[in-house]
């Protein structure tokens, strides 16, 4: 099991100059703060002499911190303490890439765009960041920074190259686990994202440039939290659906990806994962996935090679939203037959209040307490007018969830539209409408007209078409998972694909 390490490393103070008493910058600030006058040079020596002789008598010739002294505040301290460990992970993939015609752009000056050039396969290279987790080789880094990895390369900080075996790696969450063959690694010192307060500095470190600079050493960036348990829909143009992230004002690139978030003692918090961003850049909202997710899904790909996801046989639903689309509320929606849910007396209709602790207002909040519990845990489940709350023992989710059904015949969809959006007060800009369902899968999944899938596998869904296209891309028996907005609220059905 991996476990997070909260021995923390007190650096000693340099010592003094014996003899020598240093006015310290803090001093100096307190001084012009104040609008105080200096001492005469009389009492300041009168001064002198008492604290020499206080310290003399104490044992302490000088304990006033120089100038220098205050350069190495906690932000140098945390930086020197995690940079050695962050690494640059170098990823060749094989892509189909559109290549522009000479004649054309020479020509019109490009006004067609790239649409008139044939495509290609080529190798493609691309970036990413990851620390060292334990001193044997391990690494950690985002699912979306290998994903369809042909060769990994990662780059220490000292320069050398190290080739890197993907060990495992989890879409849903974005984690992923490397191993190179390189002894006594410097591995990064783990700390906790559940004590996290709003407000308090912490450091992203990683390597946006990659090797467009000569410096193989990690980029670090000082920001504060900005909020927790974020939950992320992505855009149109972005993928993955990311809950209960760290906000961050820190500046996170896209090189960043997978390189810690760090707090003031030295100590990772979380994996950075994603930026909102319209011109590609830090625009200060960046997110990382808390340490304790990245740990839970490291340590299950490392020792069983898949993740044991927790199970409660609940599917839920928001409650109806207000005009501004906002819902207040989780109700069941669906209970599976001997599932830990039923067990302990949860039926459909019935009103999620609480979870783990956790005020839960839409099915995200729900998803997101679902996602950071192992197998087995123990849970806690607050229902409306029930005086107790349920303790509920979560089990592994089976290998097949529900009934087979082949999507594309059940469903009839449509791409959303401006018009269609604003006829049936849709809140996503993007997705596949739900215009009529067969009986076997309203039964089965619960889908209604209406719907709006927006979400395949953790995958954005913008038209019919890409539903319809990666519904075909999976083989039969593939696990499904399909993202919904129904009232304005986000919903999630599984299924198990048949043909």
């Amino acid at each position: 099991m991996i476990r997070v390490d909260r021995n923390r490393v007190h650096l000693p103070r340099r010592p003094g100059r014996p003899g020598v008493v240093a006015l310290s910058l803090a001093a100096l600030l307190g001084v012009l703060a104040t609008g105080c006058a200096p001492d005469s040079a009389a009492d300041a020596a009168d001064r002198s002499e008492h604290a020499v002789a206080v310290g003399g008598e104490r044992g302490i010739q000088d304990t006033a911190p120089t100038i220098d002294d205050e350069r190495v505040t906690a932000v140098v301290r945390a930086s020197e303490r995690v940079a050695p460990s962050v690494v640059a992970v170098n990823v060749l993939r094989t892509q189909q890439v559109r290549m522009r015609d000479p004649f054309f752009d020479d020509f019109f000056g490009g006004f067609f765009g790239p649409s008139l050039g044939q495509t290609q396969l080529r190798q493609v290279p691309s970036l990413g960041s990851g620390f060292v987790l334990d001193p044997s080789g391990l690494i950690l880094t985002n699912d979306h920074v290998v994903r369809g990895a042909e060769r990994i390369l990662v780059t220490l900080p000292d320069g050398r190259d190290a080739e890197a075996e993907l060990i495992g790696t989890d879409e849903a969450t974005d984690v992923a686990v490397l191993r190179v063959n390189v002894p006594d690694l410097p591995s990064s010192p783990l700390g906790r994202s559940d004590d996290l307060r709003i407000g308090e500095w912490v450091i992203a470190f990683g390597n946006p440039f990659g090797n467009l600079i000569s410096n193989p050493e990690p980029t670090v960036t000082l920001g504060v939290v900005s909020a927790l348990r974020r939950h992320i829909v992505p855009g149109q143009d972005e993928r993955g659906f990311y809950l209960s992230m760290i906000q961050t004002d820190a500046a996170i690139n896209p090189g960043n990806s997978g390189g810690p978030l760090v707090n003031a003692l030295g100590e990772v918090v979380g994996m950075n994962a994603s930026i909102f961003s319209r011109s590609g850049g830090s625009e200060g909202l960046g997110f990382a996935i808390p340490i304790e997710r990245v740990l839970r899904i490291a340590d299950d790909l490392i020792e069983h090679g898949r993740v044991r996801r927790a199970w409660l046989g609940l599917e839920v639903e928001p409650v109806d939203a207000d005009e501004f689309g906002r819902t207040r509320g989780v109700r069941i929606a669906r209970v599976a037959d001997g599932s830990p849910a039923e067990g302990a007396g949860m039926s459909v209709g019935d009103r999620l209040v609480e979870m783990k602790g956790v005020r839960l207002t839409t099915p995200l909040d729900f998803e997101a307490v679902l996602l950071d519990l192992r197998a087995g845990d123990p849970v806690e489940v607050t229902l409306e007018g029930r005086d107790a709350a349920l303790a509920v023992t979560t089990g592994e989710r089976p290998s097949v969830v529900a009934e087979r059904i082949t999507v594309l015949r059940d469903l009839e969809v449509v791409t959303l539209s401006a018009a269609i959006r604003q006829e049936h007060g849709v809140a996503s800009e993007a997705g596949a409408l739900v215009t009529g369902v067969a009986p076997r899968a309203q039964s089965v999944l619960g889908l209604r007209a209406g719907d709006v899938i927006v979400g395949v596998n953790n995958r954005r869904i913008s038209t019919a078409g890409e539903l319809a296209a990666a519904i075909e891309a999976l083989p039969a028996g593939s696990r499904v998972r399909l993202v919904l907005e129904r009232n304005r609220g986000l919903v999630t059905r599984d299924f198990v694909l048949g043909r």
